[in-house]
């Protein structure tokens, strides 16, 4: 420990924008209690703390356009590849995609501070269509916010960081061995609070075959658009889908039948926001509620391969 705090010492700037970097990208290493540091060791002559707060910066934008550039091309695709290797549970981009919706592109400003929103916010952006100067103003600011609080509060409470570090420092490899134990608990924490969220959504799926099957025999089946209003203005729902934006299903499903079969659907990995909607309306007495397997893309290649198979039929008849 005592080798890596003087390898802070002489290489912290770039330690600094290495970890902010790594971090910033969506790994789960934790770079602000870095910048704690930074401002500690910065008060006592160790640190510039403008390089750190510049390095920091540059770490910030270099991750955001990045994730930027990916949203704009990708659009929804990176989200949901996003919320795949996340571990926080997939409700992510949903919750994301409502705060974006509720603050638009200032909601940058803050997003460092908001696990999840951090790495989703810059991709979301760019599949909203923000330009690149009101992206890049919006990040500047959140970016210099929040290395700018780590190390505030690093120089503020020096003293107590320097005691800190000289425990540490005294430890020897205990101390590593402490903090890499206590990083791989968190990261099991959020893995199994990630399992047990996918437990808890558990709940018989329909296939889009199966759905299908209904409609060509005339079951007429109730399609409900669980998305949020951002991710609709992202992508065109199912026409006669019901839409209910986040709001209580039951009240937008009151004028049909408790019989009458009913698929909920998302974009969102795993269908999980479809199988939550599709679990309270079970609890209510509908019981033949169920999540779409695929989702909305599901539905549209789906959509996509009737129609090109509707093509081909009518070239091949003879004129």
């Amino acid at each position: 420990m005592s080798n890596l705090i003087l390898l802070l010492q002489e290489y912290g700037v770039l330690i600094v924008f290495a970890v902010v970097l790594v971090e910033q990208i969506g790994l789960p290493i934790p770079a602000f209690p870095i910048l704690i540091v930074a401002g500690a060791l910065g008060v006592d002559g160790d640190f510039s703390w403008p390089a750190v707060l510049a390095v920091s910066l540059l770490a910030c934008l270099i991750s955001d356009c990045f994730w930027f550039g990916a949203g704009r091309y990708y659009g929804k695709r990176i989200l949901k590849l996003l919320c795949r290797i996340s571990l926080s549970p997939d409700y992510c981009v949903s919750q994301t995609e409502d705060n974006f919706k509720r603050w638009g592109p200032k909601a940058l400003i803050v997003a460092k501070f908001i696990p999840g929103f951090n790495t989703i916010a810059p991709p979301l952006a760019g599949a909203m269509g923000t330009s690149n100067a009101t992206f890049l103003g919006f990040s500047v600011l959140g970016g210099l916010l929040w290395s700018g609080t780590g190390i505030a509060i690093g120089a503020y409470f020096h003293t107590s960081v320097d005691q800190v570090l000289g425990i540490l420092s005294t430890m020897g490899t205990t101390a590593l061995i402490v903090l890499i134990v206590l990083l791989l608990l968190f990261i099991s924490f959020k893995y199994v609070e990630r399992k047990r969220f996918h437990q808890s959504v558990e709940i018989e799926r329909i296939s889009i075959q199966d759905l299908q099957q209904l409609m060509a025999q005339g079951q007429e089946p109730v399609l409900v658009d669980a998305r949020s209003a951002t991710a609709q203005m992202m992508e065109p729902a199912v026409p006669g889908a019901v839409l209910f934006n986040g709001g209580d299903p039951l009240t937008a499903l009151a004028a049909f039948g408790k019989d009458q079969h009913i698929v909920v659907y998302c974009s969102c990995p795993n269908d999980v926001t479809a199988a939550h909607v599709a679990k309270q309306l079970l609890a209510h007495g509908y019981h033949r509620a169920k999540p779409l397997h695929g989702g909305l893309e599901a539905w549209n290649l789906a959509f996509a391969r009737a129609r090109l198979e509707a093509e081909e039929l009518s070239q091949g008849m003879p004129q």
